[in-house]
Order: structure tokens, then sequence, then C-alpha cells
């Protein structure tokens, strides 16, 4: 299967408010290998970012002002996930806003083209009830390196995002060890015709007087409380 990584980096919050897609990226991933393969553009978003997603991202309106605006990058897009399945962190964001841009186009939601959205904060909440699970608390839990991530940036996040979703979604198969069943019949006959014989070593009499004499010396340190010796006479009794 094909699957694409995707994220974005935005003005803001809600595209309802006229907040737009600054950044956007994916990695691909076929039969859970990344492949090399991505998709990443800076975009134009023609307004300036509010201040708290600034400090998020730290892309200026000065560097996004020579950059194309979506309209120019999104056909390119549409071809990189077209009959992908794309893997989202926190899916509602993201394909709210990318949904956005392509009604501004006038163009259909992102999952016509597309197989399939997996939101890997749902699964998360899943797998880890009442955890943290931001994309650094999943990184920590599943031992995937963050440390360049001084900013959120869409490609560092997908490519994070990616090691993140095969690490959370791998299971345990490596610690399974398969065995070949074996049926019953087969060891039957396995063992036809081989004679079994139990051979009984009875110890010589100096060294069973001489383990009387350990258990002795037992009873003694013990006060009376050698309990190999109590069950010896308790065979012989029975006997």
């Amino acid at each position: 299967m094909r699957q694409i990584i995707l994220d974005t980096e935005t003005t803001g919050l809600d595209p309802a408010s006229g907040h737009r897609i600054i950044e956007i990226a994916g990695v691909e991933i076929s039969n859970r290998r990344l492949t090399g393969n991505h998709f990443h553009r800076y975009v134009n978003p023609q307004r300036a970012s509010d201040d708290a997603a600034l400090q998020i991202h730290g892309l200026t309106s000065e560097f996004l002002g020579d950059k194309p605006r979506f309209a120019e990058i999104a056909q390119d897009f549409l071809d990189f996930v077209r009959g992908a399945e794309l893997v989202i962190h926190n899916a509602a964001f993201d394909v709210g806003f990318i949904n956005h841009e392509l009604s501004l186009l006038g163009l259909p939601p992102v999952h016509t083209c597309c197989a399939h959205v997996v939101d890997t904060l749902k699964m998360a909440r899943e797998r880890h009830p009442g955890k943290r699970n931001g994309l650094d608390s999943l990184c920590e839990r599943y031992y995937v390196d963050n440390s360049a991530r001084t900013l959120h940036g869409a490609l560092l996040d997908a490519q994070l995002l990616a090691e993140v979703y095969l690490a959370m979604t791998r299971g345990q198969e490596s610690l399974v060890i398969e065995v070949e069943p074996v049926h019953p019949g087969a060891i039957a006959a396995a063992g036809a015709g081989v004679a079994h014989v139990l051979t009984v070593l009875r110890a010589p009499a100096e060294d069973f007087d001489a383990h009387q004499q350990y258990l002795e010396e037992i009873d003694k340190a013990s006060g009376g409380k050698c309990i190999w010796r109590g069950l010896r006479e308790g065979a012989l009794l029975e006997a």
C-alpha cells in the first residue's frame, strides 16, 4: 500500500477566519518502507501569521513573500497524493486547511482523490489513554530522534511522524517465536518401535551414610527444622 505522511504549517488556527497554509509536505511510504520520495512546498499566504503561530514555525512574511501561491502548487500536490492513504497527526486540522485551500480554487475535497485518511493522534490516544500524545511525546515514547525539531516544520514533522507511525503500527511480531505445530500422531509414530528402559542407579551405602550425617548436621543447626529429613521420615512411614 502507498501511504503519504502529511503535515502543514499555517498562519493561524482557523481557515474560516481567513488563515492559510504556508508550508505543506508529504513523505512517501510503500509497503511499510520509506521510499525517499517526498513533496515539499512553501506557500505565500498573502497575509501575515498570527504571533503565536509565528513563534511555532518561524516562517516570516519576508521569507514567504517570493514563494508560490497555493493555486500554483495545488495540482502538483494532488498528483503526489492521488490514490494514496494519507497519514496525518490531528488530521481534522490539516485536512480542514487543505480542503479550504482547494475550495478557494473550486476543487473538490482532498479525500476525493485519496484512498483513506488515518489520524495518528486518534490512534495514539486509543493506544496510550491519559498520556500526552503530541509528536514530541510520541518521538520520546518510540525512541525517534527529534533533536533537530527546534521549530515546527512541515517536512521535518512529516519525516518524524513517518518513523513514529511505523513504530506505532509495528506491533510485537518481532517477539513472537513461530513454532511448527506437531500432530500427536506424528509423535506416536516417531516413537514407535523404540524401547524405553528406565535405568535406576542406587547410591552406595557409604554415600547414603554420608548423606544422613549431613542431614543430621542441618537438623541440629536449624533446631530440628530440617525439611528434607522430615520428608524422608514421612516416606518411610508410608512405605
